[in-house]
């Protein structure tokens, strides 16, 4: 009887337990320790009227395998963890990528006017191109052009929104022009115009201001021949009688230039008020022959993050390639 006891604990015990006495009292001990699984335990021992209790899978107590899955979380709780993602994609899209802004007078008419909003590609700028002529740019008030402006007073929902990027900001004290001349240009004004860059007149019917002519006639600085440095750029409004840009600022720090440093951005699109929806391209003029000979540096520095991230891309390219065929050969 010794041996069938141990027979049934366990199918490998018996010959472990060969030849060694068993005390009586062993299978009583042994059964009263054994799982479910123990195949003597449920047959030979005393019936209790109750089916065995068994393991679950990966270690699961008893009853565990009658558990339902997890119910999904609260769509309440998941809400203050989605608000948060959105606000800091928001914030990382202002950084980085799109900002709004919005449009405070008629310097740009009739290519914006005043209460459109307009959105402006941060990017690139992060990559090293610089503004180009005919772009319209947003930038930063270079040296108090602003002086005696209106200044507006948001209301906290305002202030809120604009900080993270999703209304145009009122308390930025920033501008928005047409760049004429980048570094290395000659721009220059004579009677009522044209305009001329590098010596090649503008044709500017597309963009300026009907009725207005592209130079000003005044002795307060409509009329000028400017040299513009390099890290910096000319620009001049749409409404050419009615703007204060780099003509009428000669006299500050930069003499009427607005350095590259301050350039925010581009501005691609008028996003608001929806029936005004489009773009803001580059009027053809600027592409006339001979108007880029004193300035492909410039254009040279456009260029150059494509080139920079054809090198970085390259090795990595190779190496990847490499470990692919290793990976083969093994």
């Amino acid at each position: 009887m010794g041996d069938v006891a141990v027979g049934a604990r366990s199918g490998h015990d018996g010959e472990e337990h060969r030849g060694r006495p068993v005390e009586a009292d062993a299978p009583a001990a042994d059964g009263a320790v054994t799982s479910g699984s123990d195949a003597g335990a449920t047959e030979d021992g005393p019936g209790t009227g109750e089916e065995p209790r068994t393991q679950g899978p990966e270690g699961e107590g008893p009853g565990d395998s009658a558990r339902g899955p997890k119910k999904p979380r609260s769509f309440w709780k998941e809400l203050p963890i989605l608000i948060g993602i959105a606000l800091v994609l928001a914030l990382l899209i202002k950084t980085f990528l799109v900002q709004a802004f919005s449009i405070p007078s008629d310097s740009m008419q009739n290519t914006l006017q005043q209460g459109d909003r307009v959105l402006v590609d941060k990017l690139t700028p992060w990559f090293g191109s610089e503004p180009e002529r005919g772009e319209v740019v947003v930038f930063h008030d270079p040296d108090n052009w602003l002086a005696g402006e209106p200044t507006a007073n948001p209301n906290a929902v305002q202030t809120f929104l604009s900080w993270i990027g999703l209304m145009p900001s009122a308390e930025e004290k920033d501008l928005i022009k047409r760049v004429i001349g980048v570094g290395g240009d000659t721009v220059s004004c004579k009677g009522t115009g044209p305009l001329k860059v590098n010596g090649k007149a503008l044709n500017e019917s597309s963009y300026v201001y009907a009725g207005n002519t592209p130079c000003s006639v005044d002795d307060q600085g409509g009329q000028f021949t400017v040299k513009v440095p390099k890290g910096s750029i000319w620009v001049m409004g749409d409404h050419r009688q009615n703007s204060r840009d780099s003509r009428y600022n000669q006299a500050d720090e930069h003499k009427g230039m607005v350095p590259v440093k301050e350039v925010v951005g581009r501005a691609v699109v008028k996003a608001w008020p929806i029936n005004r929806w489009g773009t803001l391209p580059v009027p053809d003029t600027f592409d006339q022959n001979g108007l880029n000979d004193q300035s492909s540096a410039s254009a040279a520095l456009t260029v150059a993050p494509n080139g920079i991230a054809l090198v970085g891309v390259v090795p990595m390219a190779l190496w990847r390639r490499r470990r692919t065929a290793v990976a083969e050969t093994r």
